[in-house]
């Protein structure tokens, strides 16, 4: 395989799974989703940040690593399959009102589709014998 191939796997892979905050962290699982991001080792990202605590004197660094607690979305329960699963999810985690107006439309726009087939299906003039039996 060639190294540029590799480079785009690896970039789309990232690009897949985005940059959340793990449910398998220790302390809000911020180290736990950059070491997936960036598929490294969770001690790696750990000891970098102890590292960085100790160069920076402690409180900037445990600053950044809560602002990224808070700034950094809950990684999602189920695995998302699709860029529309991914959005939804996204949209979902940023305005909850947003969602659930995205689900009403998605349920009225079914519900519309199941009245239309239900009027068809019960005029008088429609002819079971004729679609049962083709």
């Amino acid at each position: 395989m060639s190294r540029h191939h590799l480079r785009h796997n690896w970039y789309e892979r990232r690009k897949r799974n985005g940059l959340y905050r793990s449910r398998k962290g220790v302390i809000f699982g911020v180290c736990a989703g950059i070491a997936k991001h960036l598929d490294l080792s969770v001690t790696v990202v750990r000891l970098i940040v102890v590292g960085a605590c100790i160069l920076t004197g402690f409180w900037p660094m445990i600053v950044i690593y809560i602002v990224a607690a808070l700034l950094m979305k809950p990684e999602p329960v189920l695995p998302l399959s699709n860029d529309d699963e991914r959005e939804f999810y996204n949209s979902y985690t940023a305005s909850h009102e947003m969602a659930l107006h995205r689900l009403k439309q998605t349920f009225d726009r079914l519900d519309r589709r199941i009245q239309r087939m239900e009027d068809i299906v019960t005029k008088r003039n429609f002819n079971w014998d004729q679609k049962l039996n083709r």
